[in-house]
């Protein structure tokens, strides 16, 4: 079966200026050109718009997904499992959300009474949940299986009122580490309350606090792309700031 731009359109939903679009960088191609001019899609098209569909819904950006799927080593067996992976993991999300959801109605109509620790269950889950996406194998690689579900279950069980303390801790450190940064000294005595802030942040996470486990994840922000762009996305080099600091607040080398 063969495509025209405007009847893969309609059969897919996607508009054809969309389709156009994905043409002119590279995203699907169509299989040839007509003589007439029309863009011509077949089989393999239509199931690789359908990959794109799919990683475009898991939040993915163009650029990304191009990546992905020009790689040629790009499995589509193996991409459709990740995202039933994916899929299943926010069906699970949106299944808690909907138990919180109903559990609050009924306590609202008097049914009984919901626990205030039931009512951000599901969203501290989904903290877990984000965490694991974006971080969980490095971390794991680093700290082991064990820490960090350990870390998990601390989370999950923390209390409205430790997750405010733990809010305001995180605000704290923000407000500090960026006042420290402007003094352009690590050691400082602004520097070393960002870094003892830093600690005091880990305990809520950690069980046992190590200055080696301490001075790996600082070096994992400035090693990591994703963690060094949440931390210099107001003031670029507070990463690699931060890390010195704690190295002369631990004393490690």
């Amino acid at each position: 079966m063969q495509y025209t731009v405007q009847k893969l359109a309609r059969m897919t939903g996607v508009s054809p200026r969309t389709l156009r679009y994905y043409d002119e960088i590279g995203l699907l191609k169509p299989a040839r050109i007509s003589s007439s001019g029309y863009r011509i899609y077949g089989q393999p098209e239509v199931d690789m718009l359908q990959q794109i569909l799919f990683y475009r819904e898991l939040g993915f950006g163009l650029e990304q997904i191009r990546e992905i799927v020009t790689d040629p080593g790009f499995d589509k067996i193996a991409a459709l499992q990740k995202h039933r992976q994916a899929l299943c993991k926010e069906r699970s999300r949106l299944d808690d959300l909907i138990a919180t959801v109903e559990a609050t109605m009924a306590a609202y109509e008097g049914g009984y009474i919901m626990k205030n620790e039931d009512k951000f269950a599901a969203f501290k889950k989904q903290l877990v949940d984000d965490n694991e996406h974006k971080y969980g194998d490095e971390i794991r690689a680093r700290y082991g299986n064990q820490a960090v579900e350990e870390s998990n279950r601390k989370v999950l069980e923390m209390s409205p009122e430790k997750y405010e303390e733990v809010s305001n801790l995180s605000e704290k450190l923000r407000i500090t580490l960026a006042e420290a940064f402007q003094t352009k000294d690590p050691g400082g005595k602004v520097a070393q309350q960002a870094a003892e802030l830093h600690r005091q942040w880990l305990g809520f996470f950690w069980d046992r606090y190590s200055p080696e486990a301490h001075m790996g994840l600082v070096q994992m922000y400035v090693d990591d792309e994703r963690f060094t762009a949440y931390y210099d996305v107001e003031q670029p080099g507070t990463a690699a700031f931060l890390r010195d600091a704690v190295r002369i607040y631990t004393g490690l080398k």
